[in-house]
């Protein structure tokens, strides 16, 4: 059964709220789906494979498939996700995203330029969305002139705000959403697989041609695994950073002492982003599936049952951070799950730390003063699957 859902219920969203739901994990009856909310509930979700596997296809009605499971690293266990998951950690290693630096710093730059002189920007068409994505692309090695296709791929593939209820799963239900993924996919599929079999033949030192020529176990990747782990690659590799640097910004001007702190002593641009990624979780809440009968926080969960780790509601929990509701740049320690635990930890997230904050100290040099523009409010993603800001004008004066 295919449910509609409205955006402001969903329970990642309680940040938007100010609060955090009273029950570390329970049941969702209409859904047919657990929620784990409890910081230390999810750590343990996170960090146990054995557990909590990140295979979703095992409650699969009988009868369906979806062909992008394949080379999706982020439904694979151990020993599968370890072996794919390192065909690609060798281009972000520290030396290769340290040396990204004085690119990143030149993009910033050269896309701040644009906007120059204007009393007013659009912070994710100016740079939060450009930025993130001319970088993923060089490294992936496709033109990031194509910037635009990539933003509406990604805008149309969160734009569903549907869920499918488990209490009355069937093939058919499941079939028929993963069509409408399917199809807004399709185009993305395209133009990666004509990527991917131009670098059959030519290879170049980018992260593509790695795919294509990558062996494991002795097998090449397939057709689909390539594409598929590219198209996460580029997706995730630049909506990550977009949604950081919103947010980020979103929190400064929402705490404006904490933002003339961070200004001040550019030592806090860290810890702000990291303070942003406790509050305003990217990616709020990801999927396991019980592979055994289990206790948490205090709850019996059976076999074979989908549950939600939200991450986005573990981070404001009290009984881990200290005023869990309010934004603090130099919060140390800070072990939020905004960037996900375990296994499956953001591969990209030293690369979106290093974008983050070269972006964040070159805006604050070109302008003295930003703040939202009250006229007009941000506009916020309508996907359940992320949190964040799709539109953030500013005003460049006070």
């Amino acid at each position: 059964m295919i449910i509609k859902e409205d955006w402001g219920s969903h329970p990642q969203h309680f940040w938007l709220l100010g609060r955090r739901p009273e029950r570390v994990v329970e049941f969702d009856e209409r859904l047919g789906t657990w929620n784990v909310f409890g910081y230390p509930e999810a750590i343990t979700a996170l960090s146990d494979p054995r557990r909590f596997s990140s295979e979703i296809k095992r409650i699969y009605p009988p009868g369906y498939e979806d062909p992008f499971d394949d080379g999706n690293i982020l439904q694979m266990d151990p020993p599968a996700h370890r072996k794919l998951r390192n065909l690609v950690s060798h281009g972000f290693t520290p030396k290769i995203v340290a040396d990204l630096q004085p690119r990143i710093a030149a993009l910033t730059s050269e896309l701040l330029d644009e906007v120059a002189g204007r009393d007013e920007f659009e912070l994710v068409e100016a740079l939060a969305q450009p930025l993130p994505v001319i970088v993923i692309a060089e490294l992936l090695g496709v033109p990031a002139s194509d910037r635009e296709l990539f933003r509406n791929w990604v805008d149309d593939l969160f734009s569903n705000t549907e869920q499918v209820s488990l209490n009355e799963v069937e093939a058919g239900a499941m079939a028929e959403a993963a069509e409408q993924a399917h199809a807004k996919l399709l185009p993305m599929v395209t133009y990666l697989g004509e990527h991917a079999a131009e670098r059959r033949g030519q290879p170049r030192e980018d992260l593509l041609s790695k795919l294509v020529h990558a062996t494991v176990d002795g097998e090449r990747l397939t057709d689909r695994e390539i594409v598929n782990f590219a198209m996460l690659l580029l997706v995730a590799g630049h909506i990550t950073t977009t949604l950081l640097l919103g947010n980020t910004m979103l929190c400064l001007d929402a705490h404006p002492d904490a933002a003339a702190r961070v200004r001040a002593d550019r030592s806090l641009v860290p810890g702000a982003i990291e303070e942003s990624l406790r509050l305003v979780s990217p990616f709020p809440g990801v999927a396991r599936v019980s592979t055994t009968e289990v206790e948490l926080g205090g709850v019996t969960v059976p076999a074979n049952q989908l549950i939600m780790v939200w991450g986005g509601a573990a981070n404001r929990d009290d009984r881990q951070f200290t005023d869990p509701q309010v934004f603090r740049p130099d919060r140390d320690p800070n072990p939020h799950l905004g960037l996900g635990r375990g296994i499956h930890f953001c591969l990209g997230a030293p690369l979106a730390r290093l974008e983050g904050r070269v972006a964040l100290n070159i805006l604050f040099d070109r302008f003295p003063a930003l703040r939202a523009d009250p006229a007009t409010p941000p506009v916020f993603r309508p996907s359940p699957d992320m949190s964040g800001v799709k539109t953030l004008p500013l005003r460049t004066s006070v």
